[in-house]
């Protein structure tokens, strides 16, 4: 590498935002850098050895379907698979795959490093080179320059991490990784909103230490359902147990007993940690009727030693640690490979980013995982996979990629954390999605299949096959259609060995796989309906069997489309806009929402101030110029997409504001 260095794009980082990024340039033809301080941790599992989960789940299938590495990964790498809320609705149904994070790494390392367009450096970003504005390349810890057209930061807990055991800290993002020093000075010096936040992890154990009859086994699935449409059927990989402990009173004790030493109480932490994934030390104070807390002990991989302890993240000291660890069942003997603690990090307050994840003050800097206050692998990737499109995009000039919220988790995530922000680490889950009747996991490829030609990263065998199996799909929709059962004997005594009522009058297949004790499978009794792949049928025995809710949602978002499918140009002056109120000015102003439908679900903006907006852009001179225009029409494979506003309490209100616009 010379002293100045030139590409398309450079990703600073290489976790699972920087990995998605880089690939996702280098596929597109970009000329892509990534840099890493640690060549070896290549999309390395800093915490839980799993991919996916509720929520989760879907956005690692949309990542695949649009071209990214994760599904794949986790799929040729899968220990264990569950699908989670398999009882339930098919809205909450989630895919979860517990990983050999070692075989992960080295499947991920090999990718990328065989990823034409691509190469890896590995050394330390120090500074953002800035010319009239716009980022345009990043400096090193050597003083060498490597220059580019975009640049992408995907810095993880890097940046000025510190690492907290008891009261000993410790500088860096995580054990073997030293902290990320100058760049977010710098993006203060710029302006930027940069705040703490904070995570942590749990002990690592050997397992051979560990008295695995006292706890419960938990097993895997027997059916798998890939994440990735162009995986094989069939798991790669011997399929291993988990196993279920809990902790006691015994356990919280000794952990209340020494809470005088844990950072969290101390004040020595200032960030704010992740909520739905707290510390034994928070839950046993938040929670205090709670006479025990389960922990699922996790293998970290096939040829490894290693439990990783789901549920007891602790910033304790290490003695504490052990004295804890030993009360609980099964672990009265246990040896500590490494033990937990947490890390503190910078992160910019995301609403200075905008949808395609470019910052809003320097053009040309994308920002992607946990550097925009999310927290999750899957978080992480989502954006790093759009930050890296974008990026290419905007070198080349090209209009932004962006999934909208009745798209997309992905639309969800990132609407959510440039409109709304956040104060503690952002985790997905399937109730930040007004529309997750229509996100499924079963149906991202019909959601997204448009918008997967449309970025062209697929290669032309994976997208063949997977067109395939929508035209399968479309086939078989219409055949059941078409295909009438009528009352005779031998209909009706099929139906009775289904256990289903008999027939009154001809009745079509797809009526027929309506009713509640009659699935897909039931078909092949009633015609050439057998033999198909439960990614062809799945979606379909769901849109039918739920046809009427269906339906009634897609009149309900139609009401609101008009509000996404027109933009805002970035230059108004919302302190000219009449009706609005100071707060609404100023949130407006800051937040610079590129369409009417983001600008309602900003926090604070009220539906009468869209109308307000309305009045304002269709009776003022800017709106002439072109400050009201109709933003591009979406493509569809099968049915249209439409959007809403998030809160649900609030669409009456605004349903009526579509008719300003015919």
């Amino acid at each position: 590498m010379s002293a100045s260095s030139s590409f398309d794009v450079i990703v600073v980082g290489a976790g699972h935002a920087g990995v998605e990024a880089s690939l996702a340039s280098a596929r597109l033809g970009a000329r892509t850098v990534m840099i890493t301080s640690n060549l070896s941790r290549i999309g390395y599992m800093s915490c839980n050895p799993s991919i996916g989960g509720l929520a989760k789940g879907h956005m690692v299938r949309e990542i695949d379907v649009l071209g990214g590495e994760m599904g794949l990964a986790a799929d040729a790498t899968c220990i264990q698979f569950k699908r989670l809320n398999s009882k339930k609705g098919p809205a909450v149904r989630g895919s979860r795959a517990q990983c050999d994070k070692d075989l992960y790494i080295d499947r991920m390392t090999k990718v990328v490093h065989a990823t034409e367009n691509l190469t890896v450096i590995g050394s330390e970003a120090k500074e953002l080179i800035l010319e009239h504005g716009r980022c345009v390349g990043i400096r090193l810890e050597d003083g060498s320059d490597i220059r580019a057209k975009s640049v992408v930061l995907t810095t993880g807990t890097f940046m000025r991490g510190v690492m907290h055991i008891g009261l000993k800290q410790i500088e860096g993002g995580r054990v073997g990784d030293k902290a990320t020093i100058g760049i977010s000075d710098q993006l203060r010096q710029h302006g930027f909103q940069v705040q703490r936040l904070k995570t942590g992890t749990p002990a690592r154990l050997r397992a051979g230490s560990i008295d695995f009859s006292k706890t419960v086994e938990q097993r895997g699935d027997d059916r798998f359902y890939p994440f990735s449409s162009r995986s094989d059927k069939a798991l790669a990989l011997p399929q291993i147990s988990c196993w279920l402990s809990h902790t006691n009173e015994r356990t919280h004790d000794v952990i209340r007993a020494n809470l005088d030493k844990s950072p969290m109480f101390t004040g020595n932490i200032e960030g704010r940690g992740p909520r739905y994934c707290p510390s034994i030390e928070d839950k046993i104070t938040r929670f205090v009727e709670k006479i025990s807390h389960q922990t699922f002990l996790e293998p970290e991989g096939l040829s490894t030693d290693s439990i990783y302890l789901q549920g007891i993240s602790t910033s304790l000291p290490e003695d504490v640690q052990l004295e804890f660890l030993r009360t609980i069942d099964g672990l009265e003997n246990v040896e500590v490979l490494k033990y937990g603690y947490a890390v503190e990090y910078d992160f910019v307050e995301p609403t200075q980013i905008r949808h395609s994840l470019e910052t809003r003050s320097i053009p040309g800097l994308f920002l992607a995982g946990q550097i925009n206050g999310t927290s999750g692998y899957e978080e992480a990737a989502a954006q790093g996979f759009v930050a890296g499109v974008n990026s290419v995009r905007s070198a080349r000039g090209e209009e932004s990629f962006i999934l909208g919220r009745d798209e997309a988790y992905i639309g969800v995530l990132i609407d959510d954390l440039v409109t709304k922000g956040t104060k503690e680490p952002y985790r997905m889950f399937t109730s930040r999605a007004e529309h997750r009747l229509f996100l499924r996991e079963d149906n991202t490829l019909e959601r997204l299949w448009n918008r997967a030609t449309e970025l062209g990263i697929l290669g032309q065998e994976q997208a063949s096959r997977l067109e395939a199996i929508l035209v399968q799909q479309t086939s078989l929709r219409e055949q059941m259609r078409s295909s009438v059962l009528v009352p005779n004997a031998e209909t009706q005594s099929r139906l009775e060995s289904l256990g289903t009522a008999k027939l009154l009058k001809p009745t079509t297949i797809e009526e027929l796989l309506r009713r509640h004790e009659v699935c897909f499978e039931d078909l092949a009794n009633f015609g050439p309906f057998g033999g198909f792949d439960v990614s062809v049928t799945e979606p379909i025995e769901i849109d039918v069997k739920y046809a009427g809710y269906i339906d009634r949602e897609r009149l309900l978002m139609a009401s609101n489309r008009k509000l996404e499918d027109y933009k805002l140009r970035r230059d108004l002056d919302y302190s000219k806009v009449r009706g609005l109120s100071k707060e609404e000015q100023e949130k407006l102003g800051e937040k610079q929402p590129e369409t009417l439908g983001q600008a309602s679900r900003i926090s604070g903006v009220n539906p009468s101030a869209v109308q307000a907006l309305i009045v304002h852009l269709k009776a003022s001179k800017e709106a002439q110029r072109g400050e009201f225009e109709p933003g591009p029409k979406r493509k569809e494979w099968r049915r249209s997409a439409v959007t809403v506003d998030h809160d649900s309490s609030r669409s009456s209100e605004i349903e009526g504001l579509g008719s300003s616009f015919v």
